[in-house]
Parts: C-alpha cells; sequence; structure tokens
C-alpha cells in the first residue's frame, strides 16, 4: 500500500488527461477563490492603507537590506515554524497539518503529472511521501478537532456543532480520510468499495479547494504578509500604533487616560496569567 502510486491503476479508470485536468482546475480556482476573496473583504486595500499609515508614524527608515533580514526572519519563524501559537499542542497540531498537507498535495502532482499512468514505473519514494503526508495531515486535523478547537474548549460546546468557518477543516480531513481508505482499497482489491470512496475523494477535494470563497483557506495565504508586516511596524518604531517596550518616555506614559498607569511597569496587570487559559 504504501509504495504503490494510487493514481497509476486509475487511468485504467480516468484518463490521464483528466486527471492533470483536474489539478490544474484545483489550483486555478484556490488562485480565484483566494483573488476574490481578498477583494470582496478588501483584505489587501486595508493590509496596504495600514502599511502606509504605519510608514508615517516610523521613527526610523528600513533599508532593503533589513527587509529582506525580517523576511527571512518571517518566513524562518511564523511560517516554518508557527512560532506564533503560544499553545505548544496548538503549534504542533498546525505543524503536522501544514507539513502534511504540502507534502500531501505537492506528492499528488509529482505522481500525476510525472509518472502518469499504470505504464510508467513511480519511484516508492513518491507514494511513501503521499501516505506519510496524508497520515501527518490526519493526525494533525484530527487532534485539532476533537481536543483544540476553541469553541469546544473555551465555550463547552460539542464536537459536531458546526458553523460556516468549518468548512475548511472538515473537507481538508475528508479529503485526507478518504483519500487513505482509497488507497487501501486499491491495494487490497477489495471490489466495488474502491470506487465509493475515490468518488468521496474527489468529492471533498473539490469542496476543499473549489470553497476557497467560503471557507478560511485564504486566510493562510495572508497571514505570512501580515506576520511580515508586524516585524516591519516593530522594526521602524510605528508598533502598529500600540505602546512600546517600555513607558519610560513621555509620550509613552500620555497614552494612558488613568492616572494610576502612566507610572506603571511595563508588565502590570499580567495576574491573569496565574490561571492556565483553555483556549488557544
Amino acid at each position: 500500500m504504501f509504495t504503490i502510486n494510487p493514481f497509476s491503476e486509475l487511468s485504467e479508470l480516468i484518463p490521464v488527461y483528466v486527471q492533470q485536468g483536474y489539478v490544474i482546475a484545483m489550483a486555478i480556482l484556490v488562485i480565484g477563490g483566494t483573488v476574490i476573496d481578498t477583494l470582496h473583504k478588501k483584505s489587501a486595500k486595508w493590509f496596504f492603507i495600514n502599511a502606509k499609515d504605519a510608514q508615517k508614524r516610523a521613527t526610523r527608515k528600513i533599508e532593503s537590506s533589513e527587509k529582506l533580514v525580517i523576511a527571512a526572519q518571517t518566513g524562518m519563524s511564523e511560517v516554518l515554524t508557527s512560532s506564533e501559537f503560544s499553545s505548544k499542542r496548538r503549534r504542533l497540531s498546525h505543524l503536522f497539518s501544514m507539513y502534511g498537507f504540502v507534502l500531501f498535495v505537492a506528492t499528488t502532482a509529482i505522481m500525476i503529472f510525472l509518472f502518469p499512468g499504470a505504464k510508467a514505473s513511480t519511484p516508492a519514494i513518491w507514494p511513501m511521501l503521499w501516505h506519510v503526508g496524508a497520515l501527518m495531515l490526519a493526525f494533525g486535523g484530527y487532534w485539532f478537532w476533537f481536543f483544540i478547537r476553541v469553541d469546544v474548549a473555551a465555550e463547552g460546546r460539542t464536537w459536531y456543532h458546526l458553523v460556516k468557518a468549518d468548512m475548511f477543516i472538515l473537507s481538508l480531513l475528508a479529503m485526507v480520510t478518504f483519500g487513505l481508505i482509497w488507497s487501501y482499497m486499491q491495494a487490497t482489491n477489495v471490489a466495488g468499495w474502491e470506487q465509493l470512496f475515490l468518488g468521496l475523494f474527489i468529492l471533498a477535494s473539490t469542496i476543499l479547494f473549489g470553497g476557497v470563497l467560503w471557507s478560511k483557506f485564504a486566510h493562510m495565504f495572508f497571514k505570512p504578509a501580515a506576520a511580515y508586516q508586524k516585524r516591519i511596524t516593530k522594526a521602524d518604531g510605528s508598533a502598529e500604533n500600540l505602546p512600546t517596550i517600555t513607558r519610560d518616555e513621555t509620550k509613552q506614559q500620555e497614552r494612558h487616560s488613568m492616572e494610576l498607569l502612566k507610572d506603571a511597569p511595563m508588565d502590570m496587570g499580567l495576574g491573569i496569567k496565574r490561571e492556565r487559559p483553555n483556549h488557544y
């Protein structure tokens, strides 16, 4: 099972050019859905307006070389290691899901485009990585859904309480679950069930990649840009129009309307951290 290309035998049922066309169509839907989502929510417009406002409040100018360093730091920290998550459980769940998804999607495209059809000999490494990616994605996704999901942990709701925002994670879990079952059925030659789970796998994938406009999929592309801009504002002194690390400066002290807080230390009020939070 783990060393067999699940898409090679599929060419007997679905022609290779149809498989490749489907992958291309899903990529177009993701790009198109992300662009439409950005225009509809005006997130890109807000992002550039906010960046211009931050430049007006900047206390120092950042050179291009420093911006490259900040971009690299953002990529290594917020993107590759998800350092923005303070909860270790949430961070691990996200990392398993993220890298599992990347492996799963990338190896799917590689096996369909580079080793098309039953006649092509697929190196065992690609099916192995496909299954490893699927298992990582399933592990991280189900861990999030049953044990970390915010409304379950913080509001005491049941795991099966569904809202529109759950479309992304549910279609993601359905895609990887049906994909693994379909691969198992194909490897064990279970008659009848193979086509059923193949159809469910395709349906879940279509909902995932075609439903970008109604899910949180586009949010994944916006987060790195937001993290980069946040680092820029810290570096240029604009600090997102928030107080800086110390309150020693007169301007920082005047930001507080309460007289008691003007001379207070920066970490005052953190007694809330004495109680362990029930959400991420």
